[in-house]
């Protein structure tokens, strides 16, 4: 089932009078499951493609369509709510709040949604023991290791039951050792949840485990191929 499709998508930024082109022309189509990596060099446009498909951003030519919805035609709050129960958000600096500990980091969309503290925490327990930090629940993120602030961050993307996770170069800050076990986690949260994952990344370690890879290069589409 067709989940997310770009049609025409263009991105222009303006630097000092001079337009800067940062996607020209993308047309791509992702089915539920997918397990995908957007690769390329630095300044090939991964990053601002993966922000525009989570309607983070807004293209300057062309239209996202996700579920079947054109999200040029949605408000602030329309994309914020498609954002909050659809979609989850996985950042190469984690991200996570650290006045909180990482349960309540972990809680946290599900606060945005109005869930019961008790029912909240419940849900947010059960992710983290799914994926093996439920004893770093009461520690503040700063207390822990890059890789197990990752995997709270992962808990925080999945934790409100998203059709779609982006991540954008999840590994960076991570050893090899930590990578790969993040990614044999988002691997089973694909295959166990069917949770379409879209990744960002120029790291040979996350390429290998595509299931698609698509390359980009100077903000265009070069190769999209199934692994």
């Amino acid at each position: 089932m067709e989940i997310l499709r770009v049609e025409n998508l263009t991105k222009e930024y303006s630097s000092n009078g001079v337009t800067v082109r940062a996607l020209f022309d993308i047309n791509l189509q992702f089915n539920q499951g997918e397990f995908t990596v957007i690769a390329g060099p630095s300044g090939s446009g991964k990053t601002t493609l993966l922000n525009i498909i989570g309607s983070l951003d807004k293209p300057t030519f062309g239209k996202v369509f996700f579920l079947g919805e054109d999200l040029s035609k949605k408000s602030k709050s329309e994309l914020s709510d498609i954002r909050l129960h659809k979609i989850g958000f996985i950042f190469q600096a984690y991200n996570l709040i650290p006045v909180l500990t990482n349960l309540e980091n972990v809680e946290f969309p599900l606060m945005l949604l109005g869930m019961s503290g008790r029912d909240r925490k419940e849900r947010a327990l059960n992710i983290m023991e799914e994926l093996d930090i439920a004893e770093l629940a009461n520690k503040r993120p700063n207390t822990v290791s890059g890789g197990q602030q990752q995997r709270v961050a992962v808990a925080r993307a999945i934790v409100h039951s998203p059709i779609l996770v982006l991540a954008d170069e999840p590994t960076a800050n991570l050893d090899s050792k930590s990578a790969s076990s993040l990614l044999d986690l988002m691997e089973k949260m694909n295959a166990g949840k069917n949770i379409t994952f879209i990744f960002s990344s120029h790291d040979k370690n996350v390429i290998d485990r595509a299931r698609r890879l698509i390359l980009l290069k100077d903000g265009t589409v070069v190769q999209d191929a199934i692994n």
